[in-house]
């Protein structure tokens, strides 16, 4: 038995022990170490590299490490296994990165506040109340005596029910314990946080009346590559408390499809629950709860929005329908799913409320999103998309509504781009070059000084388009000018240097290849086609459409002209598109404070039309013709060579 030391940036080394010819990657993952393997593992994304400082391992040499990275140390995690003797290994901050220092469309600037208020507006505009049936009220008891034994609980439901008006009052076995000792503690004057429903009400939680209760709210996004949260004073609507992290599943696959594949092995199942609840949500409420100075058992309720694999991860239900024809999921709503079912650390009897999904790969993370959009409160046609690492499609106004979902493959999150990378510190996300010069001028994400690593999915979007306007790369997205920054290897494949090693101090030019820029057109290729089929299914085209209203976290960061230059995005006047932030959170938000949002929300999902692209006759001809730059019809992107 050898033993592994991994050494991790800003944390403390990490120790286990594993048996000869177990792989790296595997032993990362039991000792909850976190590298980053977009491709599941399969050694095919090259992402999974770690420095070998000591020892040494069966590693072979792959395409995703040169000569000189591998002469350094640089292996792959993936197909690195452990011989008979200790070895220490370097896990690099890019490996990690995405667990705690991913840029999320969360409410982290006043760009996306600004945008959450206005959406909140939008709703409360539209005749939605946000208002719900929570609420805190204080009541007082005459004490007991030898004349007067009702006993605790019988004592608390005469006064709750005299101050709420309700007949039934449910008292769970979480308030029952503490009882005895609250009543007496607060001289029998205490508060109670309260649902009323009908002829019933339950107590959440009691206190003695001279503590600050307060009854709070939790929102939750849980997106395949990042989750964001907020806190909420249920009472009043305000934002207490936000928080982001990178989804702890994303060390079993960057897209959902290797997560399913993930949870079919033995133990998958709760390896892929745990991920999610254990090592992502419960410390992210821990730390929101602490910046505010509560407990997280006042948490009172929570919603959820995520997409349609994400709720059966999440919920611990086998996924594996969701990727085999005819795509069948085991719910579409769900109801009476408790904090203690799922072993939140919240109050335990918080009831989870979900987003209802609307098909295999449209979940609630559309729903609510489309709650968020407002095209369901329009008379104008609006076409409503999610961008993240899968992309999702809405089409419709207050009339109809159509949804389908894109297989873009994790391109937007810089999977299957061999500099690509998550949006981390290092991140190129926006690109500008000299067309004469072909030098780039780049915008990284990080401190001032922060050396490029790779390309995010908004940077990967203005380099391809920038390449395109200069003409350094053609239609089909082939280099076709030389220059410095243009390099050849002896295999004739042809990049494009965003950065030369020497200026990074780094083993490797952060560059872009013509394999890079073909499997990006085909990501984009998917989510253009998927737009314009959904819109004639029905019988319509582009010019019909009023609105375009783009959500998601790459979203936040790309250039709308830059997206529609390389054709991604339809050829229609730039003022029709919106970003509207993280829509998908702002809906779970909306769910979380209103009854009446929690009910349009399950309307929609209810109402809205599914359409399997997979099967409907004409999308391939469709994504096959948008595998250009920006199209092989020209003439559908008349504006796009009138672009400076």
């Amino acid at each position: 038995m050898a033993q592994i030391t991994f050494k991790i940036s800003e944390s403390s080394d990490v120790v286990i022990h594993a048996n000869k010819g177990d792989r790296l990657l595997d032993i990362a993952r039991d000792a909850n170490v976190a590298i980053d393997a977009p491709c599941s593992g399969n050694a095919t994304c090259g992402k999974c590299k770690v420095k070998l400082v000591s020892g040494d391992m069966e590693s072979p040499k792959t395409q995703h490490i040169s000569d000189e990275e591998y002469g350094a140390g640089w292996r792959l995690a993936c197909i690195s296994k452990i011989k008979d003797e200790d070895v220490v290994i370097e896990v690099p901050d890019i490996a990690s990165a995405y667990k705690s220092r991913m840029k999320v469309a969360d409410l982290s600037s006043p760009e996306e506040i600004a945008i959450f208020e206005k959406i909140k507006s939008d709703i409360e505009n539209s005749g939605i109340s946000l208002t719900n049936d929570m609420d805190l009220v204080e009541v007082t008891m005459s004490e007991p005596s030898l004349d007067d034994t009702m006993p605790d609980n019988e004592r608390l439901t005469w006064a709750i029910r005299e101050a709420v008006g309700r007949e039934k009052i449910i008292l769970p076995f979480t308030v029952i314990r503490k009882l005895p000792d609250v009543l007496r503690g607060g001289n029998f004057q205490v508060k109670a946080v309260v649902k009323k429903t009908g002829k019933s009400c339950l107590v959440y939680d009691i206190c003695p009346a001279s503590e600050n209760a307060r009854v709070i709210g939790l929102a939750i996004d849980i997106g395949t590559t990042t989750v964001s949260a907020v806190l909420i004073d249920m009472q009043t609507g305000e934002i207490l408390a936000k928080g982001s992290a990178g989804n702890g599943q994303i060390r079993y696959g960057a897209d959902v499809i290797n997560r399913i594949v993930e949870q079919t092995k033995p133990g998958g199942v709760k390896k892929l629950q745990k991920a999610i609840i254990e090592d992502t949500l419960n410390p992210m409420i821990a730390n929101m709860c602490k910046s505010i100075g509560i407990k997280t058992s006042q948490i009172y309720r929570m919603s959820l929005a995520s997409n349609s694999t994400m709720n059966h991860l999440f919920m611990g239900v086998n996924a594996d329908p969701l990727r085999m024809e005819p795509y069948i999921p085991t719910f579409f709503h769900l109801k009476n799913i408790y904090a203690k079912d799922m072993k939140l650390i919240i109050n335990p009897n918080a009831e989870i409320l979900f987003a209802p999904n609307i098909g295999s790969y449209v979940g609630g993370d559309i729903t609510a999103g489309t709650l968020a959009s407002g095209i369901w409160n329009s008379e104008e046609f609006s076409v409503f998309i999610d961008l993240g690492t899968n992309g999702e499609i809405v089409f419709g106004n207050s009339d109809f509504l159509m949804s389908c979902a894109c297989s873009a493959g994790p391109a937007f999150e810089g999977g299957d781009i061999s500099c690509g990378m998550r949006a981390t510190d290092g991140a190129i996300e926006a690109i500008t070059i000299d067309k004469e010069t072909m030098e780039p001028t780049l915008s990284i994400i990080g401190d001032e000084g922060q050396a490029p690593v790779g390309l995010c999915g908004s940077g990967i979007i203005d380099t391809i388009a920038e390449l395109f306007r200069c003409g350094i790369i053609n239609a089909k997205g082939q280099l076709v000018r030389e220059g410095r920054r243009v390099k050849v290897d002896e295999d004739g494949m042809k990049s494009y240097v965003i950065a030369f090693k020497e200026d990074t101090e780094s083993v490797k030019d952060v560059e872009i290849t013509e394999v890079d820029i073909d499997s990006f057109i085909r990501a984009k290729g998917a989510i253009y086609s998927g737009i314009i089929t959904l819109v004639e299914s029905l019988g319509f085209d582009m010019s019909i459409v009023d609105n375009v209203y783009v959500a998601g976290g790459i979203g936040s960061g790309i250039s709308m002209k830059n997206a529609v230059r390389i054709g991604m995005l339809p050829d229609i006047p730039l003022e029709k598109y919106k970003y509207i932030g993280n829509s998908s959170l702002a809906g779970s938000y909306a769910m979380l404070l209103s009854k009446e949002a929690e009910k349009k929300v399950s309307e929609l999902a209810s109402s809205m039309t599914y359409l399997e692209l997979s099967t409907h006759p004409g999308y391939m001809d469709s994504f096959v013709a948008a595998c250009f730059i920006p199209h092989t019809d020209v003439f559908l992107f008349p504006s796009v060579q009138n672009m400076d």
